[in-house]
């Protein structure tokens, strides 16, 4: 080999197009010999090991330290310094808790990220047979170097990228890798077009494939990183992971929350100087006023419900990887799903017959089978290579299963059938002739039963068996069949005297009786078709990216209803000839794309990704893990799925159900529904008590609060009441409304202006009771205002369970878990006002009965004014277009 070659130019040559000898001569290698151990050692130091290699990631200390270094997190480590240092040992300590918690789950979530590479690694543990040194060697296939002789059987891993040199009855199942359903048949013939993709380059094998018949003994070509398979792991380890909305929000959120805290306090600060408050108490009021601010438990309540929500998912066969993958599916506009075993079954099913001028659906269930009809039921019995292993289950070629399956669903007994008529001889399917025969002998006959492809094997029949024979009516037949996505075999019989010589496809491949057709399709599964209607009702746009036929893909979408009117279909070849801009503007408008490759999947994503979009991506093969990567969220098939999908996809789906991804958009909409509702009820509580304290100096008021009141407010009425917020059972009608715009504000619908005006009904109430006190020269002023406040703040939160829904339609008592955090937070007060030794560390005092029935009575304003504001919502007058 050309020691000037680099190992990147040597796997990019197109070895498809080259005959094999001039392979093997380019390689520098005999395929009789093999390398010899001098070669194998030197290629060895130029190419490197056989093995997908891990990118070196960052330590994991590094890792863990750069969770600490978002703006919200820096936010609440100062708030946790401030809690400590004014001797709030308990919010310090819960503010810790939660840092922690939400460094802990960003570490694990990177950590993850990097699995999918490592499950790539795993696949080349494999070992094969090597010729070298003119010996047959059994290796690791880590050894292989560009230029081994490898010999191949049925059930073989594919350890390298080859270029074959003899194949014998040769298919293989490149399904994982270019998404292709079915077994494809291998040739050693060279190819002339230089554009073919990996699917249509039959005289190659690719790594990570599985040989499913035959045997081959093939040339290596491509190594390690070089392979196919090397290169999706490139693609794969270069795509970032992607920020879920949330995320985004929450980062926008807390930066803008922190930047109005800081003004807000400092205005009241001076105020209060002005006003000739002390200087010390104006600044711890300050400082606890920006602690109580910043809402700290809602990284918690994010993250709980996050986790609530995958809890619950796991029940629905659903299991999330990243905890807030469930509230992307919240945001999700259109669902990439590869067709084979995500929306069909990845399992042959025998569906269309024709026999003797006859349609069948079915060959079952009949009452009186005809003879035409028999003798095609024993010709699918007979004619294939089918076994059964213990279990009774059938192994074999999956169209070959399909047919028996066919005969077997007619209630034929196939064991007695194959002793009644064993097979005597037999010639072996191959590419060139498209065909395979089988010889039978009865007790009085000796039957040659013959199958193929429907133009190769009518080129040989003279007549069928009805007595009628039209080539092209039949022709027609099996082509029309073909163009709505069948695949189509046709078999034909003869009955021979005995049994000729010699048995080869010339001689008995003659003078044949055509049986029938049969049509196989491998099925959509009997969910999808609900939940495609489900997802164009809820305004997600459901797309079929294949490595599939286009024909095929095209039957699948018309029959699940992802397309009507034989709509187009864009193949991997025309995408490679369409810009970006061409593709972009086809995108909203095509729903299938067939014979794709990994690169053309990350291409598609990442347009509609430029277009606004947020994408989900479905599959289950290697090919399909960049994509899966790079897609907002990935959603991988659990059952048939690789293990590399699974590693780089947010979501698997454990029984393979596309329905189940329907469920979870539902859970992911209803939870980022209840983080909303928090975030409404958290920062409106907050807006209220910076309202009591901003307007009390400006009315001429006393300070209203004390730092200890604003520290143990935020401590009771944020944590567990928000928890409980997110067990809020769905809207009505939530799977009937549109996704969520992407860059649509968090304080959309209205939840700006809810923050701002019912704050300050909070904050009215709260100094209008201390107003009314003061009149009435009630020394307890305080200790009412501080109750006001917070029993206003556990009126609102059971106020804004909805966002249009009154409160007296979806029950008080339909959130068991909110009602008794309510209950748990009223005591918790009384005890501090109630409670003597409480009174001086919070200094409060006792209430009258009377003092405590206003203090009961006014904060019902509050559920008053949102009821009313809710009533406008549901009537369109408020709130329509706000973000």
């Amino acid at each position: 080999m050309d020691t000037a070659d680099t190992p990147e130019n040597q796997a990019s040559r197109p070895f498809h197009l080259s005959e094999a000898e001039d392979v093997c001569a380019l390689l520098e290698v005999t395929p009789t010999d093999g390398l010899t151990s001098e070669a194998v050692t030197l290629r060895r130091q130029k190419y490197g090991t056989n093995e997908i290699i891990e990118t070196v990631g960052h330590p994991w200390w590094r890792i863990l330290l750069s969770q600490f270094t978002d703006f919200m997190i820096v936010v609440l480590i100062a708030a946790a310094a401030v809690s400590g240092i004014l001797g709030e040992l308990t919010d310090a300590i819960a503010i810790i808790v939660i840092i922690i918690l939400n460094a802990l789950v960003g570490f694990i979530q990177e950590f993850r990220a990097e699995q999918a590479v490592i499950a790539l690694k795993q696949m080349a543990r494999t070992i094969v047979r090597v010729r070298r040194d003119k010996i047959t060697h059994v290796l690791a296939a880590a050894e292989l170097v560009p230029g081994d002789i490898v010999l191949l059987e049925a059930g073989n891993m594919v350890p390298a990228d080859i270029r074959l040199l003899e194949a014998i009855d040769l298919e293989v199942d490149e399904s994982a890798l270019t998404g292709e359903s079915l077994p494809v048949h291998k040739i050693i013939a060279s190819m002339k077009d230089k554009d073919a993709i990996l699917a249509e380059r039959h005289n190659m094998l690719f790594r990570g494939t599985l040989t499913t018949r035959g045997r081959a003994t093939g040339v290596v070509t491509a190594t390690g990183m070089q392979t196919e398979l090397g290169k999706i792991a490139v693609m794969l380890d270069s795509e970032t992971i992607q920020k879920t909305p949330i995320q985004k929000r929450l980062a926008v959120f807390g930066r803008k929350l922190a930047l109005s805290i800081i003004a807000i306090c400092t205005i009241i600060f001076v105020a209060g100087l002005l006003q000739g408050e002390d200087m010390i108490m104006m600044f711890l009021t300050a400082v606890s006023l920006a602690v109580a601010a910043i809402p700290e438990a809602l990284p918690a309540v994010v993250t709980i419900a996050f986790a609530l929500g995958a809890r619950q998912l796991v029940r629905q066969h659903a299991l999330i990887r990243r905890l807030p993958a469930v509230e992307t599916l919240g945001s999700v506009t259109f669902i990439c799903s590869d067709k084979t075993g995500t929306l069909t079954r990845n399992a042959m099913h025998a569906e269309l017959f024709y026999i003797a001028g006859v349609e069948y659906t079915t060959l079952a269930s009949r009452d009186a089978i005809s003879s035409e009809i028999k003798i095609f039921i024993q010709a699918l019995a007979l004619n294939n290579d089918v076994e059964k292993n213990p279990t009774g289950k059938l192994i074999g070629d999956p169209t070959e299963i399909a047919l028996l399956q066919a005969a077997l669903d007619t209630g034929i007994d196939n064991t007695a059938l194959s002793k009644s008529w064993p097979r005597m001889a037999e010639v072996s399917f191959d590419s060139s002739r498209k065909r395979m025969t089988t010889f039978h002998q009865g007790k009085e006959q000796l039957l040659a039963f013959t199958k193929g492809a429907p133009e190769q094997v009518l080129e040989h029949c003279t007549s069928d068996i009805h007595g009628q024979f039209s080539h092209a009516a039949i022709l027609d037949i099996a082509n029309h069949w073909a163009m709505r996505g069948y695949r189509v075999i046709a078999y034909a019989y003869r009955d021979w005297p005995v049994l000729p010589e010699p048995i080869d496809a010339n001689n008995v491949e003659q003078e044949l009786t055509f049986l029938g057709l049969a049509g196989l399709m491998d099925p959509p599964r009997d969910e999808v078709p609900a939940a495609v209607r489900e997802c164009y009702q809820a305004g997600i746009k459901p797309v079929m990216i294949t490595g599939d036929h286009p024909a095929t893909a095209r039957a699948i979408a018309e029959r699940i209803g992802l397309v009507h009117d034989h709509a187009d279909v864009i193949t991997g070849k025309q995408l490679e000839r369409l810009t970006d801009e061409q593709l972009s503007g086809q995108v909203n408008h095509t729903q299938i794309y067939a014979r794709v490759s990994p690169q053309q999947k990350i291409r598609l994503v990442q347009l509609l990704q430029q277009r606004g979009e947020y994408v989900a991506m479905t599959g289950d093969g290697v090919n399909d893990a960049p994509a899966l990567k790079k897609a907002d969220i990935g959603i991988a098939m659990g059952e048939k799925g690789t293990d590399v999908a699974r590693e780089a996809a947010d979501m698997v789906l454990m029984d393979d159900n596309f329905a189940t991804i329907v469920r979870a958009i539902r859970e992911g909409r209803r939870i980022y529904d209840n983080i909303r509702k928090f975030i409404k009820y958290a920062m409106t509580g907050n807006s209220g008590e910076i309202w009591t304290l901003f307007l009390a100096p400006i009315l001429g008021l006393p300070l209203p609060l004390l730092p200890i009141h604003i520290l143990w407010i935020n401590l009771v009425t944020d944590g567990l009441p928000g928890l409980a917020l997110g067990q809020e059972k769905a809207e009505e009608n939530i799977m009937q409304r549109p996704p969520r715009h992407p860059q649509e504000s968090i304080f959309a619908h209205g939840m700006w202006q809810h923050i701002l005006w019912i704050g300050l009904l909070i904050g009215a109430l709260s100094l209008f009771t201390q107003a009314w006190a003061i009149q009435n020269n009630i020394e307890n002023w305080q200790t009412m205002v501080f109750t006001v406040l917070t029993f206003s703040q556990l009126i609102h939160v059971l106020a804004v369970r909805s966002e249009a829904q009154s409160l007296f339609t979806i029950g008080w008592l339909t959130n068991p878990a909110l009602i008794g955090t309510v209950l748990l937070t009223i005591l918790l007060q009384l005890g501090v006002i109630y409670i003597p030794v409480f009174n001086s560390i919070f200094n409060t005092a006792s209430l009258s009965l009377e003092e405590l029935l206003f203090c009961c009575t006014v904060p019902w304003l509050v559920l008053l004014a949102v009821e009313v504001e809710k009533w406008l919502v549901r009537h369109g007058m408020i709130y329509r277009d706000s973000n």
